[in-house]
């Protein structure tokens, strides 16, 4: 179980260790990230659920910001579904609970920078302790009345032009319920909470988009709204 994997407690410990020093410092909280959830990188890194990160004030850019790709090394953009909770949800909380708890869903963008992880490449351990490769988060509004993404089109447009699309934002997450169910579960497992008012991004909807900078991406998920970014050396 990904919960009790070893190699995901180490690594999530380093990770909110990290997300603590940042807080001491003056970062604010805002939630939570999922990664690697596809069925192929499940069975590739031999996990039963996505893996964890954390979101911070600092990282959260509004709509239509302009990016520095100064010192990244392989920039990349994921379209994503964001689930906004209302309510605090304890660790074993049933499927109806969670649902519950959520306020709405939006569109979101990550930004992550797929750069060599140094000491152990592609171990699950020091992906976790580098936060999965985060770097900034957009969201949109939250629509409420909203707790699946099944059946809503995603696409996305890089200089006007698509360049990724789906039918079903949820086709390559699965269910989002079920998604921050089992976050919530991971989390508890290192003595974390998914609070009231903070946001789960729950995994691209379409394989991660490599970007460069001079580029301009727009993001839309039916019904949840658009989102924009541009890049720039």
């Amino acid at each position: 179980m990904t919960v009790d994997d070893p190699r995901v407690l180490e690594g999530m410990r380093t990770q909110l260790a990290r997300r603590d020093d940042a807080v001491a410092g003056g970062d604010r909280p805002i939630g939570w990230k999922l990664g690697f959830g596809t069925a192929a990188s499940l069975q590739k890194f031999d996990l039963t659920q996505p893996l964890v990160g954390f979101l911070l004030d600092s990282g959260l850019l509004h709509d239509g910001a302009e990016v520095s790709f100064a010192g990244w090394t392989r920039p990349v953009l994921e379209p994503e579904v964001a689930v906004h909770v209302a309510s605090d949800i304890e660790p074993g909380a049933s499927y109806d609970t969670v649902r519950a708890a959520v306020a709405g869903l939006s569109a979101a963008i990550e930004l992550a920078d797929l750069h060599p992880v140094p000491a152990r490449p592609g171990d699950v351990s020091d992906v976790l302790a580098g936060n999965i490769f985060h770097r900034h988060v957009l969201l949109g509004r939250p629509v409420t009345g909203r707790t699946g993404s099944g059946g809503l089109r995603a696409t996305v447009t890089l200089d006007g032009a698509e360049v990724a699309s789906t039918a079903d934002a949820s086709a390559l997450t699965g269910d989002l319920v079920e998604l921050v169910r089992q976050a919530v579960d991971q989390l508890a497992a290192v003595g974390a909470r998914l609070r009231a008012g903070q946001v789960v991004i729950t995994g691209s909807v379409v394989p991660p988009v490599p970007v460069e900078a001079g580029q301009h991406v727009e993001v839309t998920v039916a019904d949840l709204g658009r989102l924009s970014v541009s890049f720039r050396d």
